[in-house]
Parts: C-alpha cells; structure tokens; sequence
C-alpha cells in the first residue's frame, strides 16, 4: 500500500507528534494533500512541510489518523506491519512460557504500534479486534501474521464492537485463518480454567485484563462472605470459591452468562454459589433494603464512559453503585472496585468512590474506607508514557474499619 496524500497541521499541533502521542485529531489538520482513502498510509507534515511521520487516515473520525512511525522515511508495507505483530508477540512469550498461563493479550493497538488492532491468545487460538480504517485496511495482511505465530491454529475475527461505526465499519465476525475455534476452549491461569466464549462473548470472549485482579481475589477471599456484581461468566466467584471463601453470590443482567459462571464452577471443582440474574442497580438496592452484609464485594461495572462529555452521568452511575456496595460492606471488609472507562481518570474515579462513601453512613456521617491498594491493567496491556490513554482499567482496594 502506497503512500497517497498527507495531512497538513497547524504549528501548534505538532507539539504532540513531537512527544511521540500517536494521534491526529481533526481540529489539528489545516488541509489534506492528494486524496487519500480511508485507511490509506498519508504522510503527517508540520506547518513547515517537514514531515513529521506516518499515518493511517480516517476521515470519518474524530482522529484523524494514526500513527504507524515517527521516522517520515520508513515504509509502511505488509513486512512492516507483519514486522510489529511479531514483536508484540515476542513481549508476550515470557509471560506465556512462564508457565501460570496459556493467554494473553498479544497485540494491544498503539502501545504495540499497530493502532487499532487487538489480539489476545488463548492457547492455539488467537481472537482478534480490528477497530480502525488503517487496521482493516491490513486485515489480510493481518491475519497471516497472527497465523503466522507459532503453535497458532485458528484466527478469529470478533469485529464488532460500537467504535467501528465511528471508523464508517460495518460489524465483522468470523473465522480468518486456520480451524473453526474449539467449543470447549478455556483460558488456563494460575491452575484455574475458564470457558472462552469466542463467538458470542464480551470482548475476545474473556476478561484477560483483570489477570492481576484474580490473584488479588485469591488473596481476598478466604473466610469472607463474597457478592461478585457485574459477575459475568463468573472467574471471581470461581476463584472466591476455590480460596475458601464462606459464601459466594453473583449478580448478572445476562443469564446465559450466568450458565457459563455455573459451567466455570464445574470446570474447576466448586459450587460457584448463589447466580441472581437481574439489574445490578435494582438488586443491590434489594439487598441493601434486606439489611444484607458481605466481607468482600467486587464491583466491576462495564465501561459507563465511552467519551469525555459522557464522564458526568457516567460519575453519577459510578457514584450510586459504589455507594450501594458500600452500604452492603460489613465491618473490616473489602470492596474492590473498578472503572474501565478510559476517559475517566484514576482520579477522578477515586473522587468519585469517596463521594459515595461519604453519603453511605448514616444521619450523614458518612462511611471511612481506606485504600489499602491499586488495581490496574496487567503486563500485556501495556500503556506507553507517550500515549496515557491506554491506560483505560483502574481500581481501587478499600477496607472498612
């Protein structure tokens, strides 16, 4: 794929390529040069005409384009992008050989330099994401790399999340390369397994960024009475369960996940406990309203932020939630509670969680939690100090005195 135009920026624009941030957002861009395709390469020029880089270019978005390297000289070809696939994969292969897991992220979009592609591992299968015009544009080439990776037997696509409307993409679910993927399939981690839900799951079909959070769990959760919302296919609960936890409950909206947290429990031994299927806000006020108390509570949400101008009623929704959970906390236990709305800072979500403590207590007094730790994404989501935006999972652990 050739380079076709470039995009012009304004002077003070070039500030952010000069610091390696690998976005180009529209109100930076004075005019385009040529006519460039969606997902075409373009050259990124300063106000100057000294080129600056290259980029895929999306004019149906509000990011204009992405970078694909800071160096105007290199060559964006299929070796190149074949190139970038291999070595995120090679980040990862310690982690994989390590021996307390078979999955990973191994591709994470611009923390790998392959701007709009994610591609996490389970075993022989790799399950892709292709969220960006320059992405879809390699597709093919894309794929053979990824099937290029050892041991690798099957490829499949689960392109269909809301951000490739934005893009101007239509859905795109599938098989790529290889054998159809397994039914049986799991994630093996740390001695557990989890059904993989390829075809009609969250995601890539698991939560593989809450890693570092299951092991947090573990520790957690023996002889404490466990309420695991937003449970989904239920890996706390299981975890909760195999650690020794007294009871466990799990809330979900989705029932047919609930079968799987079930299953999940079956795979590895335990009785996952009680599965309440119904709204997370109108149970736990059930709960609450029951005067029910539970040592240790999980809260974690789907993203309620996909933008800034949704932060406000996202923070109200944050709010009521964790204050529900910590009306249901008893006494010296723990809540561990997240946010994975990248536009909502670890900040702003920690003042957020202290309003709802605040307004927990009773005649006004408010409810004291103490953070007695910090959750993020683990190793094979990496955020580059030039690119904060990664960082999009966030948590916070807080005891009850």
């Amino acid at each position: 794929m050739s380079t076709l135009g470039a995009v012009w920026l304004k002077a003070t624009a070039e500030r952010s390529l000069a610091r390696r941030h690998p976005w180009v957002f529209s109100g930076a861009v004075t005019r385009v040069e040529g006519d460039p395709q969606p997902g075409d390469t373009v050259l990124v020029k300063g106000a100057d005409g000294n080129g600056l880089g290259l980029a895929a270019y999306s004019p149906a978005s509000r990011i204009r384009a992405r970078m694909w390297t800071f160096d105007p000289a290199e060559v964006v070809d299929a070796a190149f992008v074949t190139a970038r696939v291999a070595a995120a994969a090679e980040r990862r292969s310690g982690l994989l050989s390590s021996g307390h897991t078979d999955s990973a992220r191994l591709v994470f979009s611009e923390a790998d330099g392959v701007p709009g592609l994610v591609a996490d591992r389970y075993g022989d299968t790799i399950v892709c994401q292709l969220t960006t015009v320059g992405a879809d544009a390699w597709r093919e080439v894309l794929a053979d790399a990824l099937f290029a990776l050892p041991g690798v037997e099957c490829v499949y696509e689960r392109s269909d999340a809301d951000v490739r409307e934005r893009e101007g993409l239509q859905a795109r679910v599938g098989l790529m390369r290889g054998r159809a993927p397994s039914p049986d399939l799991v994630a093996n981690e740390g001695g557990f397994r989890f059904a993989v839900e390829v075809e009609g799951g969250h995601k890539t079909g698991f939560y593989l960024d809450q890693r570092d959070a299951r092991e947090a769990v573990a520790q957690w959760a023996p002889g404490r009475s466990v309420l695991n919302v937003f449970s989904y296919t239920g890996a706390f609960s299981v975890i909760a369960a195999k650690s020794g936890a007294s009871s466990v409950t799990s809330i979900d909206s989705s029932g047919p996940a609930l079968a799987v947290a079930a299953r999940n429990g079956e795979l590895n031994g335990v009785d996952v406990g009680e599965l309440i299927e119904g709204d997370a806000f109108t149970t736990l006020r059930g709960l609450r309203d029951r005067a029910k108390q539970y040592d240790l509570i999980l809260l974690d949400p789907p993203k309620l932020a996909n933008s800034e101008q949704q932060l406000d009623k996202a923070s109200r929704a944050y709010k009521d939630l964790n204050l529900l959970a910590a009306k249901l906390l008893a006494p010296g236990g723990v809540l561990l509670t997240w946010s994975c709305s990248g536009a909502m800072s670890m900040d702003l979500f920690q003042k957020v969680v202290a309003g709802a403590a605040l307004d927990a207590g009773r005649n006004g007094a408010g409810r004291e939690l103490r953070i007695i730790g910090r959750l993020h994404q683990p190793s094979d989501h990496p955020v580059p100090l030039s690119f904060p935006e990664a960082e999009y999972l966030k948590g916070l652990i807080l005891q009850a005195p």
